[in-house]
């Protein structure tokens, strides 16, 4: 028995490799999405809070010094 014989014939595996390699290049892309998302939602929580805080910084300068009026 020769090599080619054990191994069998290139065509299953070219195709198996290109499987692979699809698989991989899919499993890579979700990955990528979903750090994505993770990412923008923590920035998106982040500028929420920004704003409560700055929201309320406005809300208590109003309170503790009213404006007067000429």
């Amino acid at each position: 028995m020769t090599a080619e014989e054990i191994s069998g014939p290139p065509g299953p595996k070219l195709f198996r490799l290109v499987f692979f390699i699809g698989a991989a290049v899919i499993c890579t892309t979700a990955i990528n999405k979903w750090r994505e998302y993770e990412r923008n939602t923590i920035v998106q929580q982040q500028q929420q809070q920004q704003q409560r805080v700055v929201e309320t910084h406005n809300s208590s300068e109003s309170v503790a010094a009213p404006k007067t009026l000429k």
